[in-house]
């Protein structure tokens, strides 16, 4: 009996449980250790965070979900991982031996890399649902007093369709309640440019997201640092290309939304040999460590190199397809070590990503996710916005039954293909 351990319960960790519980033998052990009992579909938070969603609408109870499909199921924090030992141990004491790890955390949210970012400071945030509730009250806040918003991402940030998604269902929502004439908006960002995204653009992505800024008047800034926030106010500094100082700015709020910098959780980040020096675990081409090859690595997670200099530093998104792709190579993968055989299966590192807007959205693929590229396609449309609702539906049912069906491949992949098809014709 070989026992595989799985550090995290978001959509990497629960995806890899259901898929490790379906590939590996019937007397194999697959263990989910994860510091809450409930998963929660973060893609789903800037709806909570302006009244779309409540949070039992997209929360669900893993307890009854893992043991109906036996997996095993921690609900309690660890506080180190001893990969000489093969053991994590507990934050209640308790330890945990494995043959395999799959380290599926998510990441660390540095909120505390600028003074005053974050719900214990002064601005909101969309990374965790709990922090979107918060986030309802400061947005029901600006509804009855109107003022001006600012929304964004901090320097360092790898995760930017977010930003803008929660900046357009923000319009969205104040145009559905006539106050958006009220509400000045700007966005600000690290990226070199709008429509970046951590991966120096993907097809028109640029034109695409400065129009639709432009069309629901919201100001940009780009090459933005943030440099500290107070209470209704954010100092920042705008680099020139070079990164040297250029202008500085200070930008009055009601409410603001800042996605932070990632980095590598507290568990895995001071082992020597696993992660790299933001505290984000290494793999190579099979998704496992150099350094302890009994050890896998999905999703946000990851050590990804950035996909070229810019003036500050802008990391890279790892979207629900490459996640998808990570999690089935890994399944495979430790299968193939259990048995003996030298190890195959690679990742798809492909980005595929449907960003909401509220009544429409961009859908976009970069294959590979590095350019250049043999596919380099984005699209907008209320379809995109369509999609993201069947998404949202499909993974929480997949949650709930233990599915391993692979959503992007078979549904968005297809939906796409004929967006883009029809935009040909």
């Amino acid at each position: 009996m070989v026992t595989t351990v799985v550090l995290g319960a978001g959509i990497g960790g629960v995806s890899q449980a259901f898929e490790l519980k379906s590939v590996l033998g019937s007397e194999d052990r697959v263990v989910v250790i994860n510091e809450q009992s409930t998963f929660e579909f973060t893609p789903s938070n800037p709806w909570v965070a302006v009244g779309w969603r409540k949070e039992q609408q997209i929360t669900i109870d893993l307890i009854p979900v893992f043991k109906k499909h036996g997996i095993e199921f921690i609900p309690t924090a660890a506080s180190q991982l001893l990969p000489e030992k093969n053991q994590i141990l507990l934050a209640d004491g308790g330890v945990v031996d494995y043959d395999y790890l799959v380290v599926a955390t998510g990441p660390k949210l540095a909120f505390d890399e600028i003074e005053g970012l974050g719900p214990d400071g002064h601005t909101s945030s969309i990374c965790r649902t709990g922090h979107a509730l918060r986030s309802q009250r400061d947005f029901e806040a600006l509804v009855s007093k109107p003022g001006p918003v600012v929304v964004g991402a901090a320097q360092g940030a790898s995760c930017y369709g977010p930003a803008y998604e929660y900046a357009f269902i923000l319009d969205t929502e104040l145009r559905k309640r006539k106050l958006r004439d009220r509400v000045p908006m700007t966005f600000v960002t690290p990226e070199p440019y709008i429509g970046h995204l951590g991966l120096d653009g993907v097809g028109d992505t640029k034109g695409m997201l400065e129009s639709e800024l432009r069309d629901r008047h919201i100001h940009w800034i780009t090459n933005a640092k943030i440099d500290r926030i107070d209470a209704g106010e954010m100092a920042l500094t705008e680099v020139d290309e070079e990164g040297a100082d250029k202008r500085q700015h200070s930008l009055e709020f009601s409410h603001a939304m800042i996605l932070p910098a990632f980095k590598g959780v507290d568990v895995v980040a001071d082992v020597d040999g696993l992660v790299n020096p933001r505290g984000f675990v290494v793999v190579d081409e099979f998704q496992r460590n150099p350094a302890y090859p009994n050890i896998y690595s999905v999703g946000v997670c990851i050590a990804i190199p950035p996909v070229g200099p810019t003036p500050l530093p802008v990391g890279v998104p790892k979207t629900g397809y490459m996640i998808e792709s990570m999690v089935a190579a890994t399944a495979k993968n430790i299968h193939d070590a259990i048995s003996g055989d030298a190890l195959s299966h690679r990742a798809t590192w492909d980005a595929v990503c449907l960003a909401d807007f509220g009544d429409s959205g961009v859908a976009f693929i970069a294959s590979p996710q590095i350019p250049p590229r043999n596919i380099n396609f984005a699209a907008k449309g209320k379809w995109v916005h369509l999609a993201k609702i069947a998404f949202e539906k499909y993974f929480l049912r997949k949650v709930r039954q233990g599915l391993n069906e692979p959503f992007y491949e078979k549904q968005i992949m297809k939906w796409i293909g004929a967006e883009r098809l029809k935009g040909a014709r």
